[in-house]
């Protein structure tokens, strides 16, 4: 019966499509520097989450990851957005990469209020609190 809760697979997938793009803002951010080096990010939450059909399957990133034995599902597509390069060729826009860390933050903190609002609830229907 609640083996399979839509909101909390939503939450997870969520949350985990915030790590990734803190590792990307990260990354971008570390290699401000770097010449040559151009910025990446990966598509919103809400676009991703669309495109995927609304599969919340847990994806791997290898094999044998949650338990997959067939190919590699993937995660989310990274993209190198259009952004204007300084003259050593380096596109990466420390202000902006610290506006994208602060929407990062506010979408998994959004993840982990859903899970927690929705385990309450959950919690409440079985009369635990």
């Amino acid at each position: 019966m609640f083996t399979d809760l839509n909101v909390f697979q939503v939450a997870h997938a969520m949350a985990a499509h915030a790590g990734h793009r803190q590792a990307l803002v990260s990354r971008n951010i570390a290699n401000a520097d770097t010449p040559g080096y151009t910025v990446r990010d990966i598509e919103p939450f809400a676009s991703a989450f669309e495109t995927d059909s609304g599969s919340l399957a847990a994806k791997g990133s290898r094999l044998g990851h949650f338990g997959q034995s067939s190919s590699f599902g993937g995660l989310w597509a990274e993209i190198t957005p259009d952004t204007p390069a300084d003259p050593n060729g380096n596109s990466v826009s420390v202000e902006e990469e610290m506006f994208k860390a602060v929407e990062v933050k506010r979408q998994h903190d959004r993840a982990l209020a859903i899970y927690r609002s929705s385990l309450n609830i959950l919690r409440t229907s079985l009369g635990r609190s």
